[in-house]
């Protein structure tokens, strides 16, 4: 029985009978209690939904009858329409869409807002869309996931919400690429299910068949993610080189023994000694390791990381690999990759790694607990994780973003974007400690167009080079080396005509590269930033107040969590002059410091290009020299 008042009763009349044609399509929309039904007869390919961000989420489902009809969650329209989305439909065939929790008065039901179509336009409406960066066409994307490279193609999986802009309804996305530059949008690999989110995993080439799927067969293992089966892994296979992926039947294949709630992000990976497959996967402030013979039964070998690195700090998206030591094939080290939230020098979102030796039961750091290694001192570097079927180079992404403000960015078609592809490499530091470098793929020369050379210069004080850079898009590479000699601060300032900057510097009074985004463009965005409650506890701590919140003690010129400066420790670089690679895109300056031993990954937001640079120095004479400009972009091909 269906209670309703004058208001409602007329609403819902006036759903009733609302009916929209469209090339012999009809939507006619009912309710029943607080369910809505959209019935489309003869569906087009879409229904096209209307989103406003901020409201709550209604839940959405395509009703087929079947086990496997999910509920996703939407921000539906109430009051305005920020954009829209896509709604998959049975074309050609009669489609039920049911939604729940939205009120029969939200502006979504109203006639004409829901729509139907064959076509969904995926025409760039964003100005901060990076030029050269991986970005999915529509919808959120956080972390990268899943990355394998087989029959000449790199696999780029990714966390991917298709039903707006924000964090929701983790799927895995897809996209290929035969040259790490040039990136094709495919079908998502993995779809939200009725046992919860997809959340983050990877995927490896059974070479051998061993899960029973033959040979060179492609199987992930993902985290399933919903508030009644909590965290568990689970597996899915492909037959037809990656693109198609189906379930395993008996899913999950592991749960945790002690009923631990951060049980995630599942990195798999080969061990040839022993001939079997291990999983480390992260399980609160620690990783795990397991052992399998087939990638589906798996038996516990050890834990690691308690107490390790930075605090205070959640482990989460695991990477482990082998590399030599100052390119020594006979000296190689296991490097366990952890990213952290919390955990960031300046706060939110991180990638820290630690170095040390692996016998197949067991991993043993070869530094001590206090000591922090990070692969990235910017802010915006997380969930870092490599492909796997890679020969030769152990190649990784990031995400270009921080949890902290990630779903507030000024952007709406799209967040999240990927970081330029990395190629990773252990070198021994001056104070005997071994560290892995992190630099530009060397794919990157793909995006060179036009450069030109600026003289070398001696400045004491500053020098403007006004206009270097006429990339519409905000896309240029900045190459150079610096001498600092006895200056104690020097540095550049990319700049552009509303006088928005970022200052780069080397401060070396406390050997630092500095980079500084508070007057960058847009940032009071920040002010709306949401830092974890692991972190807030630690800075309520009597010794930490003392001191201060930790991440704004240790940011450089903090205005807000997004208006401040990060820096990097001088002393992992080898020599006195740096040699320095800047790569600017419409919303992100990534920095490569002698060959990537120090990187640095930050957004920015200006509201025009940087197009000019002042050279400066604090009164002693400091050296710039080779210097290059080089306009980037994508070649479609």
């Amino acid at each position: 029985k269906i209670t309703m008042n004058k208001r409602n009763l007329f609403l819902y009349a006036a759903l009733t009978a609302l009916s929209v044609s469209a090339t012999a399509q009809t939507m006619n929309i009912t309710r029943a209690g607080d369910t809505t039904i959209v019935k489309i007869a003869k569906s087009p390919k879409y229904l096209l939904l209307p989103i406003e961000e901020g409201k709550d989420e209604a839940q959405v489902m395509l009703d087929n009858g079947k086990k496997t009809d999910t509920w996703m969650d939407v921000r539906l329209a109430q009051g305005k329409t920020d954009y829209y989305v896509p709604f998959k439909l049975n074309k050609g065939k009669t489609s039920v869409v049911k939604i729940l929790n939205l009120k029969a008065d939200a502006l979504a039901l109203q006639k004409g807002q829901l729509k139907l179509s064959n076509v969904w336009d995926v025409t760039n409406t964003d100005y901060y869309r990076p030029s050269y960066h991986h970005t999915p066409s529509y919808g959120w994307m956080n972390d990268p996931v899943g990355m394998f490279y087989k029959d000449g193609v790199y696999h780029l999986c990714y966390q991917y919400n298709p039903y707006g802009s924000m964090w929701g309804n983790m799927h895995w996305g897809h996209a290929v690429s035969r040259d790490l530059i040039h990136w094709k949008e495919v079908e998502p690999t993995l779809y939200r299910d009725p046992m919860g989110h997809i959340f983050s995993g990877s995927t490896v080439i059974d070479k051998d068949g061993t899960a029973g799927y033959g040979k060179n067969a492609v199987i992930s293992l993902y985290t399933s993610d919903s508030k009644e089966n909590a965290q568990t892994q689970c597996m899915a296979y492909s037959t037809d080189g990656g693109y198609t992926f189906h379930k395993y039947e008996k899913n999950p294949v592991l749960k945790p023994f002690d009923g631990v709630k951060d049980f995630r992000d599942p990195k798999v990976f080969w061990y040839e000694p022993l001939k079997k497959w291990y999983m480390i996967v992260s399980a609160d402030k620690e990783m795990r390791f397991y052992s399998s013979p087939n990638l589906k039964d798996w038996t516990y070998e050890s834990a690691f990381g308690a107490g390790y690195g930075a605090q205070p700090n959640q482990f989460e998206c695991p990477d482990f690999f082998e590399l030599p030591v100052d390119g020594n094939p006979k000296n190689k080290k296991w490097v366990m990759i952890v990213n952290i939230n919390p955990g960031c020098l300046f706060g939110g979102s991180a990638t820290e790694y630690f170095v040390g030796d692996f016998d197949g039961k067991k991993f043993t750091c070869d530094s001590k607990p206090s000591v922090a290694k990070f692969l990235d001192y910017g802010k915006d570097h997380y969930a870092t994780v490599t492909f796997s079927g890679v020969k030769d180079r152990v190649l990784g992404i990031a995400w270009m973003s921080n949890w902290q403000y990630a779903n507030v960015t000024p952007i709406r078609q799209y967040r999240g974007a990927n970081t330029l592809p990395r190629e990773f490499k252990l070198f021994t530091g001056k104070d005997g400690e071994i560290y892995m470098s992190s630099n530009v793929v060397s794919e990157v020369v793909l995006l060179r167009r036009k450069y030109k050379r600026l003289p070398n210069l001696l400045i004491a004080h500053e020098r403007d080079a006004e206009n270097v850079s006429v990339s519409k898009e905000n896309a240029f590479e900045l190459e150079m080396d610096v001498t600092p000699n006895k200056a104690a601060k020097t540095g550049i300032v990319l700049y552009n005509d509303k006088g928005e900057k970022v200052d780069i510097y080397f401060d070396m009074k406390v050997g630092r590269l500095v980079m500084d985004r508070t007057e960058s463009g847009t940032v009071l965005f920040g002010e709306k930033s949401e830092p974890h409650k692991i972190e807030t506890d630690y800075d309520e701590r009597a010794e930490q107040k003392a001191l201060g919140e930790k991440r704004k003690v240790n940011s450089i010129n903090y205005q807000n969590d997004f208006a401040l400066g990060t820096w990097a420790p001088l002393s992992l670089c080898d020599s006195d002059t740096y040699h320095l690679n800047i790569f600017v895109d419409k919303c992100s300056i990534e920095i490569f410091v002698n060959g990537g031993r120090i990187s640095m990954t930050n957004l920015v937001f200006p509201t025009a290009p940087y197009t000019s640079i002042k050279f400066y120095s604090d009164g002693n004479r400091a050296s710039f020299k080779n210097i290059k400009v080089c306009e980037l972009g994508i070649l479609k091909r």
